[in-house]
């Protein structure tokens, strides 16, 4: 199994910035992807970074340009810069996980970012 534990989230006001971190933990496990989706009130849940272990990663066109995803694989960690925040990036912030042991996939617990206009 696959413990994640999310920390960062918190209120800012809008043009401000907040980083996540998630750090993934348990048995011995290969983490093949990380990333973070967000779910806001009535929202489905949707993407907003991921990065391979390779390094690779891949945005949601509404952060590209505020946004950084970063991972230490050493640590089996993922961080999320997030800058230029504004009102519309509210929303609980779940990591995510992909990893070579069963159920493969996993969920933090999830952390609430709020931005005040």
């Amino acid at each position: 199994q696959v413990q994640l534990v999310e920390s960062g989230g918190g209120l800012v006001q809008a043009g401000g910035s907040l980083r996540l971190s998630c750090a993934a933990s348990g048995s011995r496990f290969s983490i093949n992807r990380m990333g973070w989706y967000r779910q806001a009130p009535g929202n489905q849940r949707e993407l907003v970074a991921t990065i391979t272990r390779g390094g690779s990663t891949n945005y949601a066109d509404s952060v590209k340009g505020r946004f950084t995803i970063s991972g230490d694989n050493a640590k089996n960690t993922v961080y999320l810069q997030m800058n230029s925040l504004k009102p519309d990036d509210t929303a609980v912030y779940y990591c995510h996980v992909v990893a070579a042991v069963s159920p493969f996939v996993f969920w933090g617990q999830g952390t609430q970012v709020t931005v005040s206009s």
